[in-house]
C-alpha cells in the first residue's frame, strides 16, 4: 500500500472524512425508501486478508469488501452492494485486492485498488471462477474453477492473460495456496465423502497428498516456513489446524485461508477478526456501517368473499390433437377437452380426484392421463373417447406423471416419481398388457418424456451439470434407447445454454421426426436433429411473446403453446400465429349457514391464555363471535361438539410446495395435520394456479394455497420448478407472464445476481405482491421482503446467515431485526428430535396418505441425525438471538409432509420460546405477512379453526393431537379425511 494511501485512511480515521473512492454510491431502493443505517461488530461467513506492510485488513462482510486498519476501529466500504464480493486477498505488493464477484451473473475474478479505485475484472465467459490467490511474485493468480466439467486449479497470468489448468484429478479442488518458494501449489480436494489437501508442483505437474482428514478439509494456507494451516469441520466444531495440531481451542472458525503477516496470522473465528502469534490470540475490534429498509407499498389482497365468476388461469398442460381439431388440458382439478378454435370446454371427468399431464394417442381416440380418481396416490388411467369410459393402466407404488404415447400407440413412456421434489425414473409401459420397462433409475426431477418418430429414443429434459460442488445446471436434452439396452447420451442444441424449465419447457421431438422444439429465453424455439436427436442447426424463435408447453400436430406443421393466459397455435410454414380463446370461469366455494363450535378451551392467538367453555360462532366463512358458552344458542345452527377439546386457529404452513405426485392426499394430509392454508413460494408455471384455484372452487377438499411464481434463477437452473432466466430481456418476459397471470409472491432464486433482484422486487411490489428468496444482503436494503431458511442452499458454497455449527452473529441477527423483514427458518432436521421425544407419532394413520418413500422419512430413522445435532444446536441458538432482536418469525417448513410443520414449531420452543410464541409463528404471524383474514380466533376472521386433543400452551407437542378441523368454515372430522375413499 502506497503511502498516501495510508495518510488518507489514517485521516478518515481520525476526521470521519469519506476515503476518496471509498463507500462508493449504491443504487437507491427501488421503492424510494429512505435507509437505515446501523452498525454492526461481528460478521458471519466472513473471510480476512492482511497487508504486506501489516497494517490494514480486507474482509468481506455481506457481500462487500472492507479496509479495516489492523488494529482495529472502524470499517470503509470500497465496493458498492451489488457486487457479492467474496475472500479478497492482497496482492504482495499492497496495490491491489483480488476477489471473486457475481456482479454480471457468474462467479469471475477481479481486482480492485485498496481505495475503491480500478476495479478490472479478470476473467470473461459461462465457468465460474473462484478464490483467487496471488503467487509470492504477483505476477500470477491461481483460482478454483468449474470451466472442465468438474472444479479444479487454475492459474491466470496477469501479464499475458494465459490461462493453465493445473490440477485434472475427478476430484473438487478448491482454495489454492502458494507455497513460499511459488513452486508449488496447495489446494483442497473432495471426491465423495473422502477430504483430503493435495498439491501440485508447477514444473511438473505431479501432485502429492498433503493430508487425509476425517470430516470436511478446507481453506488451506501455506504459513512462510512453509507450515501449513488449514480448516477442519466435523461433529466437535470448526477448528484450525497448523501441520496437524489444532490451535484454535473452543472458538468456531470459518472455513477460509488464514492470512499470515509479519507476526502471527489473521482469521475469523465467532464473528470476529483475529490475530493469532505462538503465544497470544487477540480479537481485532472493528464496526461497519450497514443500511436496510422496510418496503412501502400497497399490497395486493386475496378476495375470500365474493362469488362472483374468476377467470381460471391455472389451465395445465394443453395438448393438441393429433389431426389439430381438439385441445385436452386439465384445469380445476379435472380433465377438459375443447375445440382447437377455441370456446367453452367440456369438462370429461367432474370429479374430486387430482388430474393431470394429459397425452394423446396416435389415432386420437384415447387420451392418457394421470388421476387419483381410484383412490390413493395417482396413477395412469387412460380414457376412450368414443365410450367415455376410462381403464386404470397402471396400480404401482411409485407416481407416473407425464405419459407420452409412442408413434404406434402400442407403449406409453412417463416419469415414475419416487422421490422428494420430483425425482424420477423413466419407465414404458404396455398399453394392452400393463408390462412396465424400466429404461432408468431415479433421475434428478427429469422432464416429460418425448419419442422420436422410429420410437427407438425417448427425450427427456435433465440438469447438465458444471461441477459436484454445486448443484445447478443448464437443461439439456438426454436422449435414451427405449428398448433399455443402450446407454443414454446427452444432445445439446447450444453450448451453455439452457432450456427456460424441464417443466414444461420441452424438448419435444416433432412426430415426422426432423425437428424438436423447446422454450429457450422464454420463447418458442425450433432446431433441426438427426434420427438420433443430434442438433443440426441452432434453435431459431418462431414466438415473439413469451411460451410455454409446446405440443405438436401430427403433420409437424402446427405447434400449440401456452403465452402467459392466452393458448396459442403457430404455423410453421407461414409463421402465422393464432390465439384461441378459451372460456372457462370458477366461483369461490363457501358455505352458508350457522355453525356453532363448543369447546371446552379456547387459545386465541392474540393473548397467551387459555380460555375456557367458549362458543365460535360462524356466518358462512367467517368467525362472526367468540363468546362464553350458551346452550341456547346451540340451536340455531349446526353444532360442532368440542367438549374435551382445545380450540387454536387454523396452521398456516409458511413454506411448503404443492407437488402433483401427491395427488388430493397431500391437501387432505395437510388439513388432517391442522393446517389450513399453505404458502407455496415456488411452482410450476401453471401447476401451482390449478391448486390454488381448485382450492377456492372446492373442487379439491384441502388448504387455501398461496402459490408463488416459478423460481427465477439465472442461466443456470436446480430444480425443476425453477426458470433459467438468461438475460434481461428474458427478466422482463417473465416478469409480464407474472403480471397477468397474477401470483401472490415472487421468489429470486440463487443465482440471481443482486442487480436483477432488485428490478424484481421493483417489479412485484408494482403488483402488489412480495419477493422472498435465500439472500440477506443487499435483499435488506433493496426491498426484499422475506428470507426462506437460516441456512440453506447458496451460490457461494456457504451461508451469509450461518456459520459453521449453524451459528449467525451479529450482522445476521441486525439485518432481519432493523430490516423488519419475515424469515420462515425451516429448521432441517428438526424432524428427527421430534420423533425422538414422540416415538408414537411415527406410526400416526395420517402418513398413510404420502407416497412409500415419503412415509419412510417418517417412520425411518434419519442416518444424518448425528451429524445435524450440532447444527441444529447453532441454529436454534441463532433463531432465539433473531428473535429476541425483533425478527418476524414464520413457521415453514420446505418439506410435503404436514409431521414437519409440527416439529418445526416444537423446536422453537427448543430454542427457548415459550409454546404461544411458537404457535403464534404458524398461525397469526403467517397471515400477516400473508395479508390474510386468518390467524386469530376473533369476529371477523376467516373461519379457520382446529380442535386439538390438549392444550398446546401446556406442551407445544399437543398441536399433533388434531380431533377436528374447520377450513373457511367447512368442518372436517380428522378420521374421515384420513379413511381411503372407496373406488
Amino acid at each position: 500500500m502506497t503511502g498516501s494511501l495510508q495518510s488518507t485512511i489514517a485521516a478518515f480515521l481520525l476526521a470521519g472524512a469519506p476515503l476518496a473512492h471509498a463507500a462508493p454510491a449504491n443504487l437507491p431502493p427501488p421503492g424510494g425508501e429512505k435507509p437505515v443505517a446501523f452498525d454492526v461488530h461481528e460478521g458471519t461467513s466472513m473471510a480476512v486478508s492482511v497487508s504486506p506492510d501489516g497494517k490494514w485488513l480486507a474482509v468481506d462482510l455481506q457481500g462487500s469488501l472492507w479496509i479495516v486498519p489492523a488494529k482495529g476501529g472502524k470499517a470503509v466500504r470500497i465496493t458498492d452492494y451489488f457486487n457479492d464480493a467474496r475472500q479478497p486477498v492482497w496482492a504482495p505488493d499492497g496495490k491491489a485486492l483480488a476477489y471473486f464477484a457475481y456482479r454480471e451473473g457468474g462467479y469471475d475474478l477481479w481486482t480492485i485498488r485498496p481505495d475503491g479505485s480500478g476495479a478490472r475484472k479478470l476473467t470473461q465467459g459461462a465457468y465460474d471462477d473462484r478464490e483467487p490467490a496471488f503467487s509470492p511474485d504477483g505476477g500470477t493468480i491461481a483460482f478454483s474453477s468449474d470451466r472442465s466439467g468438474n472444479y479444479d486449479i487454475w492459474t491466470l497470468d496477469l501479464t499475458s492473460g494465459a490461462i493453465k489448468q493445473v490440477s485434472s484429478a475427478p476430484r473438487e479442488d478448491r482454495m489454492p495456496t502458494w507455497s513460499p518458494d511459488g513452486a508449488r501449489i496447495a489446494y483442497s480436494g473432495t471426491e465423495g465423502a473422502k477430504t483430503g489437501l493435495y498439491a501440485t508442483t508447477l514444473a511438473t505437474g505431479a501432485e502429492t497428498p498433503l493430508r487425509e482428514v476425517k470430516g470436511r478439509v478446507d481453506a488451506p494456507s501455506f504459513g512462510p516456513k512453509g507450515e501449513l494451516a488449514y480448516v477442519v469441520q466435523d461433529a466437535s466444531g470448526s477448528r484450525l489446524e497448523i501441520d496437524g495440531a489444532p490451535v484454535s481451542g473452543a472458538e468456531n472458525v470459518f472455513p477460509f485461508r488464514v492470512s499470515w503477516g509479519k507476526s502471527g496470522y489473521y482469521y475469523v473465528s465467532d464473528g470476529k477478526l483475529r490475530h493469532r502469534t505462538s503465544t497470544k490470540l487477540s480479537t481485532i475490534p472493528f464496526s461497519a456501517t450497514l443500511e436496510v429498509v422496510k418496503p412501502q407499498y400497497k399490497r395486493a389482497m386475496r378476495d375470500w368473499d365474493s362469488e362472483a365468476p374468476r377467470k381460471a388461469l391455472g389451465i395445465v398442460h394443453p395438448t393438441i390433437s393429433p389431426d389439430g381439431s381438439r385441445i385436452a388440458f386439465v384445469a380445476l382439478g379435472d380433465l377438459y377437452l375443447m375445440s382447437s378454435k377455441g370456446g367453452t370446454p367440456e369438462n370429461l371427468t367432474r370429479d374430486g380426484a387430482l388430474d393431470a399431464d394429459p397425452a394423446w394417442s396416435p389415432d386420437g381416440k384415447q387420451i392418457a392421463y394421470t388421476s387419483d380418481k381410484g383412490g390413493g396416490l395417482p396413477q395412469l388411467w387412460v380414457r376412450d373417447l368414443a365410450s367415455g369410459k376410462d381403464r386404470k393402466l397402471t396400480d404401482i407404488d411409485t407416481q407416473p406423471l407425464g405419459a407420452a404415447w409412442s408413434p404406434d400407440g402400442k407403449r406409453i413412456a412417463y416419469i415414475d416419481v419416487d422421490g422428494r421434489w420430483g425425482v424420477a425414473g423413466v419407465c414404458i409401459i404396455d398399453v394392452a398388457t400393463g408390462a412396465i420397462t424400466r429404461l432408468q433409475g431415479s433421475l434428478g426431477q427429469p422432464g416429460s418424456p418425448s419419442w422420436s418418430a422410429d420410437g427407438k429414443y425417448v427425450a427427456i429434459s435433465l440438469s447438465y451439470k458444471y461441477s459436484n460442488s454445486f448443484r445447478e445446471g443448464t437443461n439439456q436434452v438426454y436422449v435414451i434407447p427405449a428398448d433399455g439396452k443402450g446407454e443414454p447420451f446427452w444432445q445439446i442444441p447450444e453450448a451453455n445454454m439452457s432450456m427456460d424449465t424441464r417443466g414444461g419447457g420441452g424438448p419435444t421431438w416433432s412426430p415426422d421426426g426432423t425437428k424438436m422444439a423447446a422454450i429457450y429465453e422464454g420463447l418458442l424455439k425450433i432446431w433441426p436433429v438427426d434420427p438420433d436427436g443430434k442438433p443440426m442447426g441452432p434453435p431459431r424463435s418462431y414466438s415473439s411473446e413469451i411460451a410455454y408447453f409446446p405440443t405438436w400436430t401430427a403433420d409437424s406443421k402446427t405447434i400449440l403453446y401456452q403465452s402467459a393466459d392466452k393458448l396459442k397455435t403457430v404455423d410453421l410454414e407461414t409463421g402465422k400465429v393464432t390465439d384461441i380463446p378459451l372460456d372457462l370461469t370458477y366461483r369461490l366455494a363457501k358455505p352458508t349457514g350457522s355453525t356453532i363450535v363448543h369447546v371446552s378451551n379456547l387459545v386465541d392467538s392474540v393473548r397467551d391464555e387459555t380460555q375456557h367453555d367458549k362458543d365460535i360462532v360462524i356466518e358462512g366463512n367467517r368467525i362472526v363471535a367468540v363468546q362464553d358458552h350458551d346452550p341456547a344458542l346451540h340451536a340455531a345452527g349446526k353444532l360442532v361438539d368440542g367438549t374435551g377439546l382445545t380450540a387454536i386457529p387454523g396452521l398456516i404452513e409458511h413454506h411448503s410446495h404443492v407437488q402433483k405426485d401427491f395427488g388430493a392426499n397431500q391437501h387432505k394430509a395437510w388439513l388432517a395435520y391442522g393446517i389450513t392454508t399453505v404458502r407455496d413460494p415456488g411452482a410450476q408455471v401453471y401447476d401451482g394456479l390449478e391448486d390454488r384455484e381448485a382450492s377456492e372452487a372446492g373442487v379439491r377438499i384441502g388448504p387455501r394455497i398461496y402459490t408463488g411464481s416459478p423460481l427465477m434463477e439465472w442461466q443456470r437452473v436446480y430444480y425443476k420448478m425453477g426458470i433459467a432466466v438468461s438475460s434481461p430481456a428474458h427478466l422482463e418476459r417473465e416478469l409480464k407472464r407474472i403480471r397477468l397471470l397474477k401470483y401472490d409472491m415472487m421468489k429470486s432464486y440463487v443465482r440471481m445476481p443482486d442487480l436483477y433482484q432488485r428490478r424484481i422486487v421493483e417489479a412485484a411490489h408494482a403488483m402488489g405482491i412480495p419477493v422472498s428468496g435465500h439472500e440477506i444482503y443487499p435483499a435488506a436494503y433493496t426491498g426484499v421482503d422475506a428470507t426462506e431458511h437460516l441456512g440453506a442452499t447458496s451460490r457461494r458454497g456457504y451461508s451469509p446467515k450461518q456459520g459453521p455449527q449453524g451459528m449467525a452473529y451479529e450482522d445476521v441477527v441486525q439485518l432481519f431485526a432493523r430490516s423488519g423483514r419475515t424469515l420462515t427458518p425451516t429448521m432441517f432436521g428438526s424432524l428427527t428430535g421430534y420423533l425422538e421425544q414422540h416415538p408414537a407419532y411415527r406410526d400416526d394413520p395420517r402418513v398413510n396418505l404420502y407416497p412409500v418413500w415419503a412415509q419412510k422419512s417418517v417412520r425411518d430413522q434419519d442416518p444424518m441425525a448425528a451429524m445435524l445435532r450440532p447444527l441444529m444446536a447453532g441454529s436454534l441458538k441463532s433463531l432465539k438471538a433473531m428473535y429476541d432482536a425483533g425478527t418476524f418469525v414464520t413457521a415453514g417448513t420446505d418439506t410435503i409432509i404436514a409431521t414437519n410443520l409440527h416439529s418445526e414449531i416444537a423446536s422453537y420452543v427448543d430454542a427457548g420460546l415459550t409454546p404461544f410464541q411458537a404457535l403464534q409463528t404458524a398461525t397469526v404471524n403467517s397471515a400477516r405477512a400473508l395479508l390474510l383474514d386468518a390467524g386469530t380466533l376473533e369476529a371477523g376472521k376467516l373461519a379457520d379453526i382446529v380442535l386439538l386433543k390438549g392444550d398446546p400452551r401446556a406442551d407445544i407437542a399437543n398441536t399433533f393431537n388434531v380431533a377436528k378441523v374447520i377450513a373457511n368454515g367447512n368442518v372436517f372430522d380428522e378420521e374421515d379425511l384420513v379413511r381411503p375413499p372407496k373406488e
